[in-house]
């Protein structure tokens, strides 16, 4: 296989990772409402669409910031111009920002459930097919990884072979997905834990994974900003973890 993969229908170029980003939308929509059919809801239709605009807010502005962050140093000389500021995202600041536009919005609300766990299988495989089409855009979409002697090393088309992180992430992704489905088949678990467990899955997967990725840190910073998203995003978790065995305890007390 040659990078980066290029479709064509007649004199057309199709772009691959828009195709696919598109896909993974519309396929990840789908899977939610059919989950949902299946599921006792407990928040509302209105509350879930407001819900859906705060959380499509704060992904928008998180993958935004958190992407641009990741180059401190070309946010003075954008290349490209200003274009640069609406192009660059990233997943880690589109699920941390999401979270903060949901949170915020349930407070609003008046909703104290979570509404977390209907998304989380969707959003797995949504987040699969949209890596998809970042492994196929090859050096064009900036998510390859290192040079490496490995013999699954692949050559996205400067001549050297470097780690598939991308390939990485999907099969993580479904390796958590199954972890979750096959847990909840002996149990179901508390309320909000679905989509805490993906979430510290995901944020520590991509904490440790960045080191396989050529984007240094910015000095005098120890980890690239995407690792300091992911430290930010698994110390939140671990208090509410923390939070939990003390509410529990005070119970049984």
């Amino acid at each position: 296989m040659t990078y980066p993969v290029h479709l064509s229908l007649g004199p057309l170029a199709l772009p691959v990772h828009l195709l696919l980003e598109v896909l993974a939308y519309s396929v990840g929509f789908r899977v939610y409402q059919y989950l949902r059919r299946r599921t006792l809801d407990l928040i509302s239709e209105d509350n879930r669409l407001w819900i859906f605009v705060g959380c499509a807010a704060g992904a928008l502005l998180g993958s935004r910031v958190l992407g641009l962050l990741e180059h401190p140093e070309l946010l003075m000389h954008p290349p490209g111009g200003w274009l640069y500021y609406f192009t660059n995202k990233t997943i880690v600041g589109g699920l941390l920002g999401g979270l903060v536009g949901v949170e915020l919005t349930k407070k609003q609300l008046g909703v104290t459930t979570s509404s977390g766990d209907l998304m989380v299988y969707p959003v797995i495989l949504g987040m699969c097919i949209g890596r998809l089409g970042c492994h196929l855009s090859g050096l064009e979409d900036g998510t390859f990884g290192t040079a490496t002697t490995l013999p699954w090393g692949i050559n996205f088309g400067d001549g050297v072979l470097r780690h598939p992180t991308n390939l990485y992430e999907i099969l993580w992704l479904l390796l958590l997905g199954s972890l979750l489905w096959l847990r909840e088949r002996s149990g179901s678990l508390p309320n909000g834990w679905r989509f805490r467990f993906f979430m510290v899955g995901y944020l520590l997967f991509r904490l440790l994974v960045e080191f396989l990725k050529p984007t240094p840190a910015p000095s005098g910073w120890g980890l690239t900003a995407i690792q300091w998203a992911c430290v930010a995003g698994l110390g939140y978790y671990g208090w509410l973890f923390i939070r939990k065995d003390e509410e529990s305890s005070f119970l049984v007390k």
